[in-house]
């Protein structure tokens, strides 16, 4: 292997560090002397929770700037093609090696080992102005808006979203088989136990209860962590792996900050609930994609979850 091949060889396998939703992976590398290409693997594609793919699109998303950091990182020029061939919705990125500069901030990448989706409820400490300017900043970076969902009837709304959404999917028994799937008796996909919380803390109103259903406790003050939307001008597919591309930004920054962060997709894959926050949290002015909760962590660090083999994520060029 030469030296070109075993860098861009370690820059996928630091691609497949990137967060998705319940560590499916939902991504394949086609590579070539000149490309690399990113697939959608829809053998990872949760079928009842995702209906839409959304999900699935903003994983891939996030893993193809995972994989733009890292390229950087080595030294490597690339030019990204996003949806390079409309007859292959599957082949969501082409990039193009040694194609130009990719403006893209390369010293993120010591932050790809170090993030973790931490679920457990966050200290509540304020976060600095220029901390928060600075997530804000990350996802303009890749054209995508994050708003702050900062006053308490927003959040009242969003909180209540979040239960029409798990009232709605546990409901249905395909949806816990699935859930338990990607939970129970994990490999190198999946959640293990020890980076689940069940039931999901009493003070944390954005959270998916995963198989568990948490108790109403009384006088229990909800944290402050900071609730954020990725928002885009439409929901096309685009926009999707945009949205993924500006998670997955936001998210490496949060880490550099010193800061905990969880992605929450469940209030955004019913479709009552997601019209709630579209509307009434977002006054209809924008597409959510996906929502970010960021804070200060508990002291003690979180495991990292397991990651396929990158032998099993690269597959030949079609």
């Amino acid at each position: 292997m030469n030296a070109l091949s075993e860098s861009v060889r370690n820059a996928v396998e630091l691609a497949g560090r990137a967060p998705s939703v319940h560590n499916t992976q939902p991504w394949r590398f086609a590579l070539s002397g000149d490309a690399i290409d990113l697939y959608a693997d829809e053998q990872c594609w949760l079928r009842v929770a995702d209906p839409d793919q959304r999900d699935l699109v903003v994983s891939c998303g996030a893993a193809l700037h995972h994989l733009r950091v890292a390229l950087a990182a080595a030294g490597i020029g690339a030019q990204v093609r996003r949806l390079p061939d409309p007859a292959r919705p599957d082949l969501l990125a082409s990039v193009v090696l040694e194609g130009g500069v990719d403006r893209v901030d390369a010293t993120l990448v010591e932050q790809i080992p170090r993030r973790r989706s931490d679920r457990r409820a966050f200290r509540n400490w304020p976060l600095p102005d220029a901390f928060r300017q600075q997530l804000f900043d990350r996802a303009a970076e890749q054209g995508v808006l994050l708003l702050h969902v900062d006053d308490a009837e927003r959040r009242a709304l969003l909180a209540g979203a979040f239960a029409t959404a798990a009232a709605v999917q546990t409901s249905r028994p395909e949806y816990v088989e699935e859930l338990a799937a990607w939970t129970d008796h994990i490999d190198s996909h999946g959640i293990p136990a020890e980076n689940l919380v069940r039931p999901a803390p009493p003070s944390v109103v954005a959270a998916r209860d995963f198989g568990v259903p948490r108790e109403t406790v009384n006088n229990i003050e909800p944290e402050q962590a900071m609730l954020v939307v990725l928002g885009t001008a439409s929901d096309d597919r685009l926009s999707r792996l945009r949205a993924g591309e500006a998670a997955s930004a936001v998210l490496l920054e949060a880490t550099r900050q010193g800061l905990a962060s969880c992605p929450l997709s469940q209030v955004l894959e019913v479709e009552q609930s997601r019209a709630v926050v579209a509307a009434d949290v977002l006054g209809g002015s924008l597409c959510p994609q996906l929502l970010l909760r960021i804070g200060w962590a508990p002291e003690t660090p979180l495991p990292a979850t397991p990651r396929r083999p990158v032998s099993e994520t690269i597959v030949g060029r079609s």
